[in-house]
């Protein structure tokens, strides 16, 4: 069963040993109450033995009573909202695999076990709109909770109790928050000082929140933060992907891919600004994830292209044993990449790239030039991307058509995927200049990845059209598919000759 998912959007409130509930209907835009419904609630709460989970603000709980009763896990997404996913109950200590998936990128290979148990009654009623629309849950809770880890837990088994209000959008605008704020305060309670019920409950055991600042580059700032705030915002893609492609969703390999080719890509162009060992092996490492990732995706792109060209052909032909040929070899390779992609994503080595990535990212080996104007360094580092890009095109015209010219046009496209990425990095900075030639070294990499694909799949075609005992009819589909790559590459080579003329002529200024 896939876990429900829906996104909470709550604030939590202290209110006074005496405090009333509030007068809800001074609240603008309430216009009627429920009547007041109470239930009992307990939940245990899960984490890693060094409380990790705890640190980048996501929740695990299993909870039993109420309406939702299972397994709940939330992701935070900002200041008052989270991801939550439910599971269903399940076994009280075996958090469900699915669930797994989503924390696998944070937890890496760490146990999960429980740290808290709380019991709480809870007291909820519900706000109406002047249409009937359930606006949202204010909620009255008595907790008690007792830890679950320590030396002496059992010690401990009596707890603390503490009373609390949560007030919980489910069709309203966040601007209900402020609109409740008077009646909330005029009845006695503050804003929690507290992040959720498990923090209080842990007390001094909780730790302190990996939360950092925002990094925001400016052209006269460092140019070091400029890179980390990119390198931030790749990290960020790849842990979110990260449970994509473990529950294979559409799209999340691709995703993932880029997001780590972006990333070594910014490691490369920046690099004399750190430690050349250090940013080093984390672009060996990104090349080995990066490739890994790659060769389902690669044999995914295959197939697709030769089969819809494989359509184009007369019926008799399209639907024949060459159909089932192509679609056997390529899906298996697919099938077998994942599987080894899936591998990896649960191996120690991936694991450690990504602690790896976070302390570069959060420590970074930095030289004294780091501290250069963000403008005038990525400029220059960036307009080096091209001049490279040239001399790998001038290397190129001096080839002639063959595999040394394929190699060669090959070159080019990598160089052009870099640009791009060194563009986009400067983005922040240089706004629509830096989106254009970002948008340019897209284009001469598009043609030539059409070109570079092109060769790749003549060259598998050709392999088919060569196995022994393969009849007459199916080895002229062969052939007849491997002259539509061979034309394709014609047609992208001569659009990457337009296209290379445009951005030939672009350069960030300092």
């Amino acid at each position: 069963m896939v876990p429900a998912e829906s996104t909470e959007s709550e604030r939590k409130y202290e209110p006074g040993p005496t405090s009333r509930a509030p007068r809800f209907l001074d609240i603008p835009g309430v216009e009627h109450t429920g009547d007041p419904a109470e239930m009992l609630l307990e939940a245990v709460y899960f984490d890693t033995p060094d409380m990790e989970l705890a640190r980048r603000a996501i929740t695990l709980r299993r909870r039993t009573g109420g309406p939702d009763d299972g397994w709940h896990l939330k992701l935070p997404l900002g200041p008052d909202d989270r991801q939550e996913i439910h599971a269903p109950l399940g076994q009280p200590d075996a958090v469900p695999p699915r669930l797994l998936e989503r924390l696998a990128a944070f937890i890496r290979g760490r146990e999960l076990s429980p740290t808290a148990r709380l019991t709480t009654r809870r007291t909820t009623t519900r706000l109406y709109g002047p249409g009937g629309e359930h606006l949202a849950d204010f909620s009255d809770d008595h907790v008690h909770a007792a830890q679950l880890r320590g030396p002496e837990p059992k010690g401990r088994e009596q707890g603390t109790h503490w009373r609390e209000w949560e007030l919980e959008l489910l069709h309203a605008t966040p601007e209900l928050f402020s609109a409740a704020s008077p009646a909330i305060a005029a009845a006695g309670a503050r804003p929690a000082g507290h992040s959720s019920k498990v923090a209080r409950a842990l007390g001094d055991a909780w730790p302190a929140g990996t939360k950092r600042s925002p990094i925001r580059p400016r052209k006269k700032g460092p140019v070091r933060d400029l890179v980390l705030a990119y390198l931030d915002a790749r990290l960020t893609e790849i842990l979110d992907y990260d449970a994509g492609v473990r529950r294979e969703e559409p799209e999340a390999l691709h995703n993932m891919r880029s997001a780590v080719r972006r990333t070594r890509s910014a490691l490369a162009i920046y690099r004399p600004l750190f430690n050349k060992d250090a940013a080093s092996r984390l672009e060996d490492e990104l090349r080995w994830i990066g490739g890994i990732l790659g060769r389902p995706r690669d044999a995914e792109v295959m197939r697709s292209r030769i089969l819809a060209n494989l359509g184009e052909l007369p019926e008799e032909q399209s639907s024949g044993p060459v159909r089932g040929q192509v679609e056997h070899e390529l899906g298996a390779r697919y099938d077998g990449g994942y599987r080894r992609a899936l591998a990896a994503l649960d191996t120690s080595r991936y694991f450690q790239l990504l602690d790896a990535l976070e302390a570069f990212r959060d420590h970074p080996p930095a030289k004294s030039k780091a501290q250069r104007k963000a403008g005038k360094a990525s400029a220059k580092f960036i307009n080096k991307g091209i001049a490279r890009l040239e001399k790998s095109e001038r290397k190129a015209r001096k080839t002639t058509a063959g595999p040394r010219h394929d190699k060669a046009l090959h070159k080019i496209r990598k160089d052009a995927k870099r640009l791009r990425h060194g563009a986009e990095t400067a983005v922040p900075l240089y706004g629509k200049a830096a989106r254009k030639l970002r948008k340019s070294a897209h284009r001469l990499q598009d043609v030539l990845g059409q070109h570079q694909d092109a060769v790749i799949a003549r060259e598998f075609l050709a392999g088919l059209a060569d196995a022994p005992d393969l009849s007459e009819a199916s080895k002229e589909i062969y052939q007849q598919l491997a002259r539509q790559e061979q034309d394709t590459a014609k047609q992208s080579h001569a659009a990457y000759l337009k296209a290379g003329k445009k951005a030939r002529k672009l350069r960030l200024g300092g």
